[in-house]
């Protein structure tokens, strides 16, 4: 049954690669987490006049450097002073040169969100009128190519390598204080913590480059990496590393001075163990929490704190199933995972499970805000996807629950036998010491019988025992370096037996293939969610979708002249009528507006007053109001009246057709 074992281990390996591998190839780079919401000018837009600035706005505040944002004339040369300033955190200007020339211009933007990840794109708009320009972008760079890759795989070596240090640990202290002695469990919990190192101080070095220029020479740059030291998140992982030198404290207590202790010893150490160590665990975590998703956007006091128990109840489950699974497969055979350990980790796993629940529904609500959102955003279809494989992860946790309830013990039979065998093994000593003492006693008997019949040959006698003694001294020396061989063999003949005779139990057999498939199911569940944290959230996908559709509707041709006939009453004598109002080109930027006052029969006639106010409630702008010049009877005229953006307008016209009959009416129309 057991050589069964090493081919299914060996295909679940090669699926979950393939799995892993196509995820990580669907990943691509970091998806920029600060969508540009907002722009003046727009993108498409033709103003009459070249602005004095360019200003851009994102949902939530960046980091900007002097390249940050730049606007280039249609021959591709610089037309800004290079120095953003932010104004209200979210909204970054750079003021242009003087006297622009009519064409089309083109604006570059390069930033780093708040929670970490570069954001880059490009737009145009024209001054007078369109024009041909020699500006090509080719889209975003920023985090992408070689070191945009290298920077991804280093993410995800990092929450593994967390995973595996603090679930391997935990499982030891909480599930299986013995194991500390184990020394493939040593390796894991070792292993995880020079895989988290490792990979921090590759993103530490990488950061620069990756949210800068992406060559990979700049990796080397000092001067760049004392700039990288400066902001959150090269803080954040000079604080990991800086918890990881108490870490590797913690790995030398705990499979030292802990694992020399003897049981009632190990009880008071355990505590001190248990509490060091998760405040070690929740400051790593927290080095996540405070330099990404969490740490911007809707309550983030709340959202740090429930991030760090979310990734510590991650880690202490996979982790730990990870330590297990190493265990059952690598243990030695004369000190098996005993069953209640596996019940320890079982209750530990259902606790992390409720955990993970708890504070996957907060972050899933703060993430995505609509329900909308699971399906039509990226953010919300991984979730959806890591939503269904935690409850495949415990519906097979089920099955493995049931298999440590049916756990039979081995090492009881394993004790039996072994006891027997010392018990055989020193029988068969005492006899060889009897038959050896009579052997030596007719020897000497018939030595002294044959002393005495031939007194003149004992120096004869004496030189050959002395050739005989030298002759046994040597055969004595092979004869230990062939006995300390034997013992080699029957030792590892007995290893063998152990573990046949552990294996044998097949409630045992099922707990392996059960928890192999958890850890199985478990890898590409963290591979899920290290991609989560590089994907937008679902807020500001949406956020960006209705920027852009905003910004597709302000770059649409015009379709002309709008024009609006509003009736209106304002109770007096002669205070009904009609007012047109024409807005011509109707579109985001100067207009002319044209007002006309017909009679009811429609004639033409003037009032005392007429005022207009533009209103866009979408985005709480207006409203913007227009005083109109008298031109001649019935007609009103304004020009170079404003449109910031396009949408859906609300335009009002009060009409006074005395000094104390008045009515404002008005009518909804598409603008842009």
């Amino acid at each position: 049954m057991t050589q069964t074992i090493a081919p299914r281990l060996r295909t679940l390996v090669l699926l979950l690669v393939a799995a892993a591998c196509a995820l990580l190839a669907g990943a691509g780079p970091a998806s920029a987490h600060a969508a540009l919401t907002g722009s003046d000018p727009r993108e498409g837009a033709v103003v009459d006049t070249a602005p004095a600035q360019v200003s851009l706005t994102f949902s939530e505040s960046v980091s900007t450097d002097d390249d940050s944002l730049r606007v280039l004339d249609p021959k591709g040369k610089r037309v800004d002073d290079g120095k953003p300033s932010g104004t209200g955190g979210t909204t970054y200007s750079v003021k242009l040169h003087a006297g622009l020339p009519d064409g089309t211009y083109t604006v570059t933007y390069q930033v780093v969100s708040a929670d970490s990840h570069p954001v880059a794109g490009a737009y145009t708009f024209s001054v007078g009128a369109p024009s041909e320009t020699s500006v090509t972008v080719s889209g975003p760079s920023a985090g992408g190519g070689f070191v945009g890759g290298l920077y991804g795989v280093g993410r995800y070596v990092s929450y593994s390598g967390f995973a595996v240090l603090v679930g391997g640990a935990a499982f030891v202290l909480a599930c299986w204080p013995r194991g500390s002695g184990v020394r493939v469990l040593q390796r894991v919990v070792v292993s995880g913590w020079l895989a988290l190192t490792a990979a921090t101080l590759l993103l530490l070095l990488l950061r620069g480059s990756y949210t800068g220029s992406g060559k990979f020479a700049d990796v080397f740059d000092l001067n760049l990496l004392g700039e990288v030291l400066q902001t959150k998140p090269g803080a954040a992982l000079v604080s990991r590393l800086l918890l990881l030198a108490a870490a590797a404290l913690f790995i030398a207590v705990l499979f030292g001075a802990y694992d020399k202790r003897e049981d009632e010893e190990k009880r008071d150490l355990t505590f001190g163990l248990a509490v060091g160590g998760s405040v070690v665990a929740a400051g790593l975590a927290a080095t996540w929490a405070m330099s990404e998703h969490a740490s911007v956007g809707l309550q983030a006091g709340l959202a740090m704190p429930v991030d760090v128990v979310h990734l510590i109840a991650v880690a202490t489950w996979l982790g730990g199933l990870t330590a297990l699974l190493v265990s059952l497969y690598r243990a030695p055979a004369d000190t098996p995972v005993p069953a209640l350990a596996v019940r320890r980790f079982s209750r530990v796993a259902f606790g992390s499970v409720i955990a993970l629940v708890v504070t996957g529904t907060y972050q899933s609500w703060r993430q995505l805000g609509s329900w909308t959102a699971f399906t039509d955003t990226r953010y919300g279809q991984l979730l959806l996807v890591k939503i269904g494989l935690v409850a495949v992860l415990v519906g097979v946790a089920y099955f493995s629950r049931r298999w440590t309830a049916q756990l039979a013990e081995a090492a009881p039979a394993v004790a039996g036998a072994a006891a027997a065998r010392r018990a055989e093994k020193g029988a068969g000593k005492a006899g060889t010491k009897a038959s050896g003492n009579a052997s030596a006693k007719a020897s000497g008997n018939a030595s002294a019988k044959a002393g005495t019949k031939a007194p003149g040959n004992a120096k004869v006698a004496q030189k050959e025992s002395g050739t005989a003694k030298g002759s046994g001294t040597a055969k004595g020396s092979g004869g230990s370096q062939r006995a300390a061989q034997l013992a080699r063999q029957r030792a590892a003949v007995d290893a063998a037996r152990q573990k046949r005779q552990r294996d044998a139990d097949p409630n045992r057999f099922g707990l392996r293939r059960s928890v192999l498939a958890e850890a199985g199911i478990a890898v590409v569940l963290l591979v899920v969610t290290t991609v989560l944290t590089q994907t937008e959230p679902g807020r500001t996908e949406e956020e960006a979708k209705a920027a852009g559709g905003s910004s597709a509707a302000a770059s649409a041709p015009s379709t002309g002249a709008v024009t609006l006939d509003m009736p209106f009453d304002t109770g007096a004598q002669n205070g009904k009528g009609v007012v047109r109002v024409e807005l011509d080109p109707a579109r985001v930027g100067a207009n002319d507006m044209h007002l006309y006052v017909e009679r009811p029969d429609g004639t033409a006639f003037d009032i005392p007053e007429v005022k207009v106010a533009l209103t866009q409630k979408a985005k709480d702008i207006g409203p913007l109001p227009v005083a109109p010049d008298h031109i001649t009877t019935g007609h009103w005229s304004a020009s170079g009246v404003q449109i910031p953006m396009a949408g859906d307008w609300e335009v009002a016209v009060t009409v006074r057709t005395s000094d104390i009959d008045q009515v404002t009416i008005s009518k909804n129309t598409q603008i842009g």
